[in-house]
């Protein structure tokens, strides 16, 4: 048997607001999906059925659900995902340039891919060739 949860009961205005969403088409298909089971909600059909009808699982209707409770039609939002950090950090970028704009070493014609990523590994960040390479390319810097 499923959880026992308190009926949503949306107003009028929130009624019509959510019916103008789904209707108009112009927001995302994750948001008008979450407008059409909050309107189900309020009309009292079960969880199961929701998510059926509305080709989510059962957890969707339920975490929709508790959202609603929480924060009302902010359920329809969604929350920021913080994503993956940035590998080549602006001191990273900074560093590759520097090294790019400076005379090549002893021995050698010009800096080299494969140099500049050794001098950034001794200054003890790790990044590799490829990402040196997009560095110059984003700075207009050309090593030949």
């Amino acid at each position: 048997m499923g959880k026992l949860l308190e009926k949503i009961e949306l107003s009028t205005a929130e009624q019509r607001e959510l019916n103008e969403l789904i209707s108009k088409g112009k927001h995302s298909s994750r948001k008008i999906r979450r407008a059409q089971i909050l309107l189900k909600m309020h009309q009292g059909k079960e969880y199961g059925t929701i998510a059926e009808d509305t080709g989510v699982s059962m957890a969707t209707v339920y975490n929709i659900h508790h959202s609603y409770v929480k924060g009302k039609l902010n359920a329809l939002e969604e929350k920021p995902r913080p994503g993956q950090p940035r590998k080549v950090t602006p001191q990273v970028e900074a560093a590759v340039t520097s090294i790019a704009c400076s005379d090549a070493p002893e021995g050698t014609s010009r800096w080299t891919v494969s140099l500049i990523n050794e001098k950034i590994v001794e200054m003890g960040y790790q990044v590799h060739d490829e990402s040196v390479r997009l560095i110059l390319k984003k700075a207009g810097l050309s090593l030949g």
